[in-house]
């Protein structure tokens, strides 16, 4: 049975031109930056933009009489997909034209800015043009909300497209019944608090284009530091309380956020997510603090970073080589569960993971229960966990396992160290950025490459990209 056929080949394509154009547009903005700090790169910011712009427009206008399908998810999923690597090979471009670096290595840089993983593949950030600083920065405020989410809600009209597309990089939660005015009330809670670290930033004594930088990252749940020592570099603990909170509201539900007004507050207190994340870092931050003799700030700080896969840091990755093996092992945890759904954290997300084990105990109480009872489980107080909901999320947790797996046995097959390599493996495919070193500038280029897929597969939630890989299977084998 064919699942693709020449006109869902038409709808995709056409709609990917709108989003190949937003993407050339993103990429032009850096060049702002290039020309107040006097440093002429633009055309290498110019010509891959203009190679975006101008092929999306010839998608969007030779396409625009065709016989185009209505767009379902399937389209909007593979449009998704295509979209982010598209993002990332522009993005690869510009930084092989300004920075000389290798094109995988590019490419890797630029995915794991948009995905918000925060691997770099430089060895020294320090030395970067300010417009590359900011490209790699504006790569992750903007992928922290999503590519297509950005680009929908500025460029398209609302509809059944608007939709589809939403859908299709996992988000459902609604602020407002239309999906254009959604996206806009999330752009706007999103750009005050992205106004208020840049703010705060400045008052705790952080140069004006650092503190823009470093807002764009963490409220994203990045991490990708202008600094080689990441946020260590500014010794300041209201520096680091500051990137804790903004690690926090990244990591929260938009959703939540939005009644935050509405509610005076409650709306935070009485989200489950909310609660499960910060319980969770309360009680890890306690435990290891009597295990271990790192600074307690530092620790938090760590905690927090990869509770809400920002992968920031204040410690270097040689002092993390020498926490103990239980400290690691718990920060592994933490980066698998990751933040809140509808927020902009990767990893597994802690809805799925509530679901998960409320289905399970839904079962043991179905066991004990007299003969035929069903027990009814809620997520919140409204809203019922249905066994569809809990086989998704089963069924999620286990493929993302998966994908982990898969990519820690390449790495221990190149010979890396193991119990290093699941730490850094955990930390790409959630989008993380904490490493303990295996993932660097001189790592293999096949393991570059199975990395960038799982940066890829981790921030789109893998089906996108497993239904794009069918598609383009079914194509070829025509």
């Amino acid at each position: 049975m064919r699942y693709i056929n020449k006109r869902d080949l038409f709808t995709v394509v056409k709609n990917s031109g709108m989003i190949m154009i937003g993407i050339g547009i993103m990429c032009l903005v850096p060049i702002i930056i290039d020309l107040i700090y006097f440093e002429f790169n633009f055309i290498g910011f110019l010509i891959p933009s203009l190679i975006s712009i101008v092929l999306g427009f010839i998608c969007t206008k030779a396409f625009n009489k065709n016989n185009v399908k209505t767009m379902r998810l399937k389209h909007g999923m593979i449009i998704s997909a295509l979209s982010w690597l598209w993002a990332s090979i522009i993005g690869g471009l510009i930084m092989v034209m300004v920075s000389d670096l290798s094109f995988v290595n590019g490419v890797f840089e630029s995915m794991s800015a948009l995905t918000g993983s925060g691997v770099t593949m430089y060895q020294n950030v320090e030395i970067l043009p300010h417009s590359i600083l900011f490209l790699r920065s504006l790569q992750q405020w903007i992928g922290g909300l999503g590519i297509i989410v950005m680009i929908v809600a500025i460029l398209t009209k609302p509809g059944t497209a608007s939709s589809k597309l939403y859908a299709s990089e996992a988000r459902e939660e609604r602020l407002k019944p239309s999906i254009k005015t959604t996206l806009e009330h999330t752009i706007k809670i999103y750009l005050v608090y992205t106004a208020a670290g840049i703010i705060l930033y400045c008052l705790a004594g952080m140069p004006f284009f650092d503190s823009v930088c470093n807002t764009f990252t963490i409220i994203s749940t990045g991490g990708m530091s202008i600094k080689n020592a990441n946020m260590g570099f500014y010794h300041s603990n209201i520096i680091y309380f500051i990137s804790i909170i903004l690690m926090i509201l990244g990591a929260t539900s938009f959703m939540a956020h939005h009644k935050i007004i509405k509610t005076k507050g409650k709306s935070l207190i009485e989200d489950i997510q909310f609660k499960v994340m910060i319980s969770i870092i309360a009680v890890v931050s306690i435990i290891l603090y009597f295990v271990s003799t790192i600074v307690p700030i530092e620790l938090v700080f760590t905690i927090v970073s990869a509770a809400t896969t920002t992968g920031a840091s204040v410690q270097g990755t040689d002092m993390m080589l020498g926490w103990p093996s239980f400290v690691i092992i718990c920060i592994m945890g933490l980066m698998l569960i990751g933040g809140s759904s509808g927020s902009t954290v990767g990893a597994i997300k802690l809805s799925r993971v509530i679901i998960f084990f409320k289905g399970i105990y839904k079962h043991i109480r179905e066991i004990l229960s007299p003969e035929g009872r069903v027990v009814a489980i809620k997520f919140s107080k409204k809203t019922k966990i249905t066994e569809r909901n809990i086989s998704n999320a089963g069924n999620y947790i286990t493929l993302y396992l998966i994908c982990i797996l898969i990519t820690w046995s390449l790495f221990c097959l190149y010979g890396h160290d193991p119990f290093n390599s699941l730490f850094d493996t955990i930390s790409i495919q959630g989008n993380v950025g904490l490493t303990l070193g295996e993932i660097n500038f001189s790592l293999e280029d096949p393991l570059k490459i199975i990395s960038i897929f799982n940066m890829w597969t981790g921030r789109l939630e893998i089906y996108p990209v497993l239904i794009t890989l069918r598609a383009g299977f079914e194509i070829f084998k025509r």
